[in-house]
């Protein structure tokens, strides 16, 4: 047995024989068609579904109560690695389905690192992947404030994690490759993108703008490589003074690439730092990400280069005939310059995005 209250489509009452068959059902509407109701009588009950939210009319506003509880799915998952939170990260391309509810979110999108120059003599180390940040607190690349939260309602949001760009050979042409970008997109909101890094200067050229500009090699002139506006910083460069005998370094989310110095930094040699990563604790412990590649630089003997890629994800630059290591994989570095055993460059590391939001 059913009774109806108004339409068939809105409210109702409904029995049957079976356990679970008693059932009771309001009004469904919008908030353009609840607002459009005259003289709505004080009590009435509807169930919003832009809100996704049962709500009743007080005699004055709308007052809302039930929320339909959040639910989502994809990457890898965690309620325990940040207390108080779901965390869902991805380290290769995927899709996060929001079925139910609505959230706001913090995101961390990290584009892969662009690859180290190669040659027969000093290159460039490749610059780091864009960096993009969206939090209650923290930094975006370039030293700009976290952006907004993202709000997460119900569909697919397609996830792009780029991969780093190809090491630069020691055969024309001698640049690395572009990093390719990291994005979350959806039919409902703006694209958050970040930009590949740059690549490093094969010698004897400049590096490539990206979303950290990659170094320029040694002999490779003073034009500086950029970084784009808020997600990383411009490359380095040789200053041309006789004795650097260096690649400059990539450029970092949190600093720029280090140009080259004569006598070339110590009495080892040793190439041009990268610029400095940044640290996010999204989720839920420190982690530096985003890191430019060292340059590389000229030591016969070879051995370790003494100005490695540091913490941030960048790899080291080759030392002589000592090869360059890449750009740590999804921490977005750049890989490091080659040198003039000749070396290759190291590759890009691969980016990284991530999603958290509260639990309750």
């Amino acid at each position: 047995m059913a009774i109806f209250v108004g339409s068939a489509t809105s409210s109702f009452l409904s029995h049957s024989s079976s356990a679970k068959g008693v059932g009771v059902g309001i009004g469904t509407t919008d908030t353009t068609g609840r607002n459009a109701g005259i003289n709505t009588a004080r009590g009435t009950l509807i169930y919003n579904a832009t809100a996704q939210q049962l709500q009743v009319y007080d005699g004055n506003e709308w007052v809302g109560g039930l929320t339909t509880p959040f639910s989502a799915t994809g990457g890898t998952e965690s309620t325990v690695s940040r207390p108080g939170y779901k965390v869902h990260t991805f380290t290769s391309p995927g899709t996060l389905i929001v079925s139910d509810g609505t959230k706001s979110a913090e995101y961390l999108v990290i584009a892969g690192g662009g690859g180290g120059g190669g040659g027969s003599a000093n290159a460039g180390g490749g610059g780091a992947g864009g960096y993009r940040l969206g939090a209650s607190s923290g930094t975006s690349g370039r030293g700009s404030s976290a952006e907004s939260l993202l709000t997460l309602s119900p569909g697919t949001y397609t996830i792009q994690v780029g991969g780093g760009g190809a090491a630069g050979p020691t055969s024309a042409p001698k640049n690395g490759g572009q990093g390719t970008p990291s994005f979350i997109t959806n039919p409902g909101i703006t694209s958050i993108t970040s930009i590949g890094g740059g690549y490093g200067g094969g010698y004897p050229s400049l590096g490539g703008p990206g979303g950290c500009g990659g170094g320029g090699s040694q002999n490779g002139g003073t034009t500086r490589a950029t970084g784009t506006a808020n997600q990383g910083y411009d490359g380095g460069i040789d200053t041309n003074v006789s004795g650097t005998e260096s690649g400059g370094g990539g450029g970092g989310a949190g600093g720029q690439g280090q140009d080259t110095q004569a006598p070339y930094l110590g009495p080892l040699g040793g190439g041009a730092a990268g610029g400095i990563g940044l640290e996010s604790s999204i989720t839920g412990s420190p982690v530096k990400r985003g890191g430019g590649g060292t340059g590389g630089s000229h030591n016969p003997s070879g051995g370790p280069n003494p100005v490695p890629g540091g913490p941030w994800g960048g790899g080291d630059g080759a030392f002589g005939a000592t090869p360059a290591t890449n750009g740590t994989t999804n921490r977005g570095g750049g890989g490091g310059g080659g040198g003039d055993g000749p070396t290759a460059g190291g590759a890009g590391g691969s980016g990284i995005v991530i999603i958290a939001y509260p639990t309750s």
